[in-house]
């Protein structure tokens, strides 16, 4: 029987050595990141701050202890680690089920090596089984609602949820995401959209997938 919460804690700590000697990393959210601060809890190296993608995670690098950092005090990072929702062979992902995904995608863009950490069975051929993340400005929710559903989506409102940025979040059902970057590109171009949960213009660099056997490196 597949364990899911062993197979997030391999892909975790198969993501320590990403590590190495640096100072300052980014770090994700969501259930398997928050095994990954565990880890650098028990064992910080020479890690001396993070710069967290959400207040969820912010919260839990501070009762360890470990300072987090403003990302404007800091400029480039070396490494992000961070989880997904769904990813393909192509380490194109979608992100965002935590509602982070506005921040965590920043975070990515100045990262120099994107690690993501996650169990094998959010491994798919095609994404779009797990519904596609859209954080939207509140007075756009309408706007955006339909572009989405002329493209063959089904938005719903993530009812009583508010990004740590103020706004709203639909997620889109029914979608078949056969190119992740274009897709990507024309919803952010819809007028109201902050960002959409596809990480596939940025995709990770390192994907690490724990299963019942270890972990594979993609």
């Amino acid at each position: 029987m597949t364990n899911t919460l062993e197979n997030k804690r391999r892909a975790a700590q198969a993501a320590l050595p990403w590590l190495a000697d640096h100072e300052v990393i980014g770090i994700g959210t969501g259930s398997t990141v928050e095994h990954f601060i565990n880890f650098i809890a028990a064992d910080r190296g020479n890690l001396k701050a993070v710069v967290s993608s959400s207040n969820q995670s912010t919260r839990l690098l501070e009762a360890a202890g470990i300072p987090v950092l403003d990302l404007n005090e800091v400029g480039e990072l070396p490494v992000y680690i961070d989880g997904a929702d769904e990813t393909n062979a192509a380490r194109q992902l979608i992100k965002g089920g935590g509602g982070a995904l506005t921040r965590e995608k920043i975070v990515a863009a100045v990262s120099r090596v994107f690690v993501c950490i996650a169990d094998a069975s959010k491994l798919v051929a095609t994404l779009g089984a797990f519904p596609l993340p859209v954080e939207v400005i509140p007075m756009a929710r309408a706007l955006v609602g339909r572009r989405l559903s002329a493209i063959g989506g089904r938005p719903v409102l993530r009812a009583g949820y508010i990004t740590d940025n103020g706004n709203h979040i639909l997620d889109v059902h029914d979608l078949s995401i056969t190119d992740p970057v274009a897709l990507e590109s024309a919803l952010n171009q819809i007028p109201g959209v902050v960002t959409v949960g596809l990480f596939a213009q940025r995709p990770a660099d390192v994907l690490l997938l724990g299963d019942d056997t270890g972990v594979k490196q993609l």
